[in-house]
């Protein structure tokens, strides 16, 4: 069945109107039209809904059940179309920084850090998006990106921010139970399907050679493996110093210290050029490389 777009988006800020007020009038005036105006929008709706959504009354309308069922979608898409046009064309356009981070990244370091940025840049409004896999600046309107991999990435300019260290984790209890490597095999190994720095380079490190008994469990990210961790469905790899804070939220330790390997992977700053930041941008970078320029 080809879908039938609404032709006016203005009838829908009527019909919202009309049942907030739950009169065409009232509604009128709420919108600068009359009376008549509204109903005959309402009409137009309904006609090209082919749904009755009002059912009227001498003194007041009230809403029939499609039209109840209608109603929380109609104010949702009308909230966000405004919060969106206010963040993107309000006073402060020029005052935002909009950031793409792999999914670890972005829920735990940087979520963790950015207090400190708004703290001291409140005026600067940052929007974060999740993007894992992607090429560089592969989004519209991404002002920096942050690429997680072997080697800078080559479009554009990048630095590097920290490299990755891996090592498992569990809830207390299970991690207070494990006191050799090899302990690590009777219970259900998270894995990252994506990494290849993984359990096997963790045993390998260990000296652990004989994983026939290993019970693996895969997913595609690390934030989902640290939940399932968390919910004692087995052990998970930290991927520090980008997976702390997340780690720590959840009430995940550290089994057995000494025990990590360096993934030889690293987190990269990027972006088209410096000279094309805006100066909201421009601070952003600045501070994240002040910030970090300890762990590099």
């Amino acid at each position: 069945m080809p879908i039938r777009r609404i032709p006016s988006l203005n009838w829908l800020r009527v019909f919202e109107a009309a049942a907030r007020h739950q009169s065409f009038s009232r509604a009128g005036n709420d919108l600068n039209m009359s009376g008549p105006a509204i109903s005959q929008q309402i009409k137009a709706l309904e006609g090209h809904l082919d749904a009755k959504l009002f059912e009227r009354g001498s003194r007041a309308v009230t809403l029939t059940e499609a039209g109840r069922a209608f109603l929380p979608v109609v104010r949702q898409s009308l909230l966000s179309v405004e919060t969106t046009a206010a963040s993107l064309f309000g006073q402060a356009r020029h005052r935002t920084v909009t950031i793409k981070a792999p999914t670890i990244f972005a829920a735990s370091w940087l979520a963790r850090n950015l207090p400190d940025f708004h703290a001291a840049n409140p005026d600067i409004q940052v929007h974060v998006m999740s993007d894992d896999g992607d090429d560089l600046m592969s989004r519209e309107g991404i002002d920096l990106s942050i690429i997680y991999g072997g080697t800078p990435v080559s479009e554009g300019d990048s630095t590097a921010l920290f490299g990755e260290t891996i090592y498992p984790l569990a809830t207390p209890d299970l991690a207070a139970a494990i006191t050799d490597p090899a302990e690590l095999l009777g219970h259900t190994l998270i894995e990252i399907s994506s990494h290849r720095t993984s359990w096997l380079s963790l045993f390998e490190a260990a000296g652990v050679t004989d994983l026939v008994q290993a019970r693996f469990c895969f997913t595609d990210s690390t934030v989902i493996a640290m939940s399932m961790a968390a919910a004692g469905q087995g052990i998970a790899l930290a991927r520090a110093p980008a997976s702390g804070f997340l780690s720590q939220r959840l009430g995940l330790v550290r089994c057995l210290d000494g025990l990590d390997v360096k993934s030889g992977l690293s987190y990269h700053l990027a972006m088209r050029s410096l000279g094309a930041l805006s100066p909201a941008s421009v601070l952003f970078r600045d501070w994240l490389l002040k910030i970090t320029a300890s762990l590099r």
